[in-house]
């Protein structure tokens, strides 16, 4: 009996959002709303009341804890609502007790309207105010006992109810003295909160060494910034380079990935490391770190942050084979054990062994690998293949350098299996790369962003959309031409409010693959490309016209606030967005055949939208037309060699239709 607390009486359980019973953080942003919600009730037909509690536990302050009032939704339901303001790591409970002021308040109005003497029941309140203001505050205590008074001791007793159901004893009731016997949940759960661009950011892919104006040329560093007033005109935020760490010899892949390479063939990025250096060295070919940092300077300067490949691996030719031998794997015949996928191989690449006793110094040289390109001003990291390594490293080092750079975004570079890519969203990888490339049909889509936004996965898992990245180069992009590129791209970019694409061969149209397979011919890869940087083309117009639509319309700015609206025509598919406040909606009907013209009946979700029937005008964002829609239903036709999408923006409606 020593054991048990008999006097509390309330429960509290299945709190959400809580991750795998509290071992892993939630994720927001700063000024991005939680909502957390509990079953909190008692024994009995006592009025029960519930709180949230959090805190702040990376700032000074962190010993003070915020209390809100969670609100009774029924069915002993309780929610709150809160909006963390600074970045950090969170902590939140919920505290409830038995209100037995607010059970005798109850009690006291329904036997005073039963007409019953309440003259007892008006002192035992005058003595549960008394015994509040017993650990009230100075300036509390006067006034609670005033009131005690004033019930207890009144000739009306419809007075002396009135005064002890009114507002202003209720308020100093609920704010003043200590709770009785309350019970707090079993578990602190922990809120991660990062910065907004967690949230919202778009992404350009390209290889620097490609950058060249000269045809033949290796690019540097210096070429790059002559494409950063092009990248930031079309409206992106951020700029991903694949590895700039020297590439190594042994093994270097040719065009194609062929196994044998000719003199001269520049080699996969990701064979990274030769007798320049390894991780935290720069291929001399695009420059010094000097004209690195000038780089990064220039793209911040026009509102553009540069993210990095973190690709724990090495080429054989990287010092670590020879420093750290323990790093990896070896065979019986003396060599190391490259990289495999069967049937694939890669001989340039050597994985390292998180197996390896001596993990411990592993892991520090990793996170100061990390360390020092932060030093250099980076502060966004593309992860390659996470996957594959220690689920244990990325906990603590994604959490070891938060301590210190609350700042830093990673991107799980992780197409694979759903409970692994979601482990890894758990463990701290701020977004995630997704399956939005293979979801084709009206059906695929909905069902994956209802998973995405609808379940738990939506505290955890922040999804950035890619339609291609140099190594996936998807059949709807080989087949459908102009017209899928866009589709793909509009849908990417509203849909998901992180997105990003492998870009100068997405803006061009590039899409010839490797027969048979999901890449392209010709890899960019594996050989330096001279793109014509001035070339416009439609594409690339689309890209530049969305990325200035998401920036003003707040409802393209979150993934989580999308409704699927219903369509006669299985080729197109509807959904709205809007923004927490409904000022900004947003209405998305797409022709997911590149080819043919189709029309049909689109349903507008309106009472998501929080709209009523009547009239309303839209305007299509990509075109400036508008139109005047009635209704749910409404008729809309997109043909793929003009436009096969409308990005509807809802200007006017009549007051009366407004919910």
């Amino acid at each position: 009996m020593e054991q048990l607390e008999g006097t509390k009486r309330v429960v509290i359980e299945n709190v959400k959002p809580e991750i795998n019973c509290g071992r892993f953080p939630a994720k927001r942003v700063v000024g991005e709303e939680m909502t957390v919600t509990a079953d909190v009730f008692g024994d009995g037909h006592d009025e029960v009341k519930a709180q949230l509690i959090y805190r702040n536990t990376s700032n000074s302050e962190s010993e003070n804890w915020t209390a809100l009032p969670m609100k009774f939704l029924g069915n002993d339901r309780w929610q709150v609502t809160f909006t963390p303001e600074a970045m950090g790591r969170y902590e939140y409970t919920i505290e409830g007790w038995v209100d037995h002021f607010y059970t005798w308040q109850k009690g006291l109005k329904k036997k005073f309207e039963a007409n019953q003497d309440v003259t007892v029941e008006l002192q035992i309140g005058a003595q549960l105010i008394e015994a509040n203001a017993a650990t009230a505050t100075e300036s509390e205590q006067g006034h609670l006992r005033s009131l005690a008074y004033q019930i207890g001791n009144n000739h009306s007793a419809a007075d002396a109810v009135a005064i002890a159901t009114g507002h202003e004893v209720t308020d100093l009731m609920n704010n003043s003295g200590e709770r009785q016997h309350v019970t707090t949940y079993d578990k602190r759960l922990k809120l991660d909160v990062e910065r907004q661009k967690a949230l919202f950011s778009a992404w350009y892919e390209f290889f620097p060494r490609s950058a060249a104006q000269l045809a033949g040329h290796h690019g540097t560093f210096k070429d790059c910034e002559r494409l950063l007033p092009r990248i930031a005109e079309m409206g992106f935020d951020t700029i991903y380079l694949p590895p700039i760490h020297p590439i190594g010899q042994a093994f270097r892949k040719g065009k194609n990935n062929n196994p044998a390479s000719q003199p001269g063939e520049p080699g996969s990025p990701w064979a990274i490391g030769a007798a320049e250096g390894g991780h935290d060295a720069i291929l001399p070919e695009l420059g010094t770190l000097d004209d690195f940092r000038n780089f990064v300077q220039q793209a911040k300067d026009l509102g553009i942050e540069v993210a990095l490949d973190f690709a724990i691996q090495c080429s054989p030719d990287h010092p670590y084979v020879k420093e750290h031998p323990q790093w990896f794997k070896w065979r019986p015949d003396g060599t190391v054990q490259y990289a495999e996928n069967p049937p694939k191989k890669y001989q340039d690449v050597l994985p390292v062994n998180f197996e390896t006793e001596d993990w411990q110094n592993l892991w520090t040289e990793m996170r100061r690998v990390l360390q020092h390109w932060i030093d250099q001003g980076v502060v966004i990291f593309r992860v390659d293949n996470p996957h594959t390594k220690a689920f244990s490293f990325w906990e603590w080092v994604i959490e070891d350098i938060h301590k210190s750079h609350p700042e830093v975004i990673f991107l799980a570079e992780a197409f694979t299996r759903p409970r692994v890519m979601e482990r890894l969203a758990k463990l701290g990888f701020t977004q995630s790369y997704t399956y939005y490339t293979w979801r084709h049909t009206p059906a695929e889509l909905k069902e994956y962003m209802q998973e995405l936004t609808q379940t738990e996965m939506r505290d955890y898992f922040r999804p950035n959309f890619w339609p291609n990245t140099p190594d996936i180069n998807p059949p709807v992009l080989q087949d459908g031409g102009e017209a899928a590129h866009i589709t793909r791209l509009v849908m990417a970019a509203t849909m998901s409010s992180n997105y990003g694409l492998y870009g100068p061969v997405y803006e061009f149209g590039i899409a010839t693959p490797v027969p048979g397979k999901e890449e392209y011919l010709d890899s960019e890869k594996y050989e330096i490309k001279h793109w014509d940087w001035g070339r416009l083309t439609k594409i690339r117009e689309v890209i530049t016209l969305i990325n200035r639509i998401r920036k003003v319309n707040p409802a393209l700015q979150t993934t989580w606030n999308i409704a699927f609206g219903d369509t006669d025509n299985p080729a197109l598919l509807c959904y709205a967005k809007w923004s927490s406040d409904f000022k900004n909606r947003i209405v998305v009907v797409v022709n997911l055949d590149p080819y043919t013209t189709h029309a049909g009946w689109v349903r507008v979700p309106l009472s998501e939208l929080n709209m009523g029937p009547g009239q309303y005008v839209v305007q299509d964002l990509l075109s400036e037309r508008k139109y005047t829609w009635t209704d749910e239903w409404n008729y809309v036709e997109l043909r793929p060699r003009e436009m096969p999408v409308h990005v509807l923006r809802i200007e006017e409606v009549d007051p009366g239709h407004e919910q």
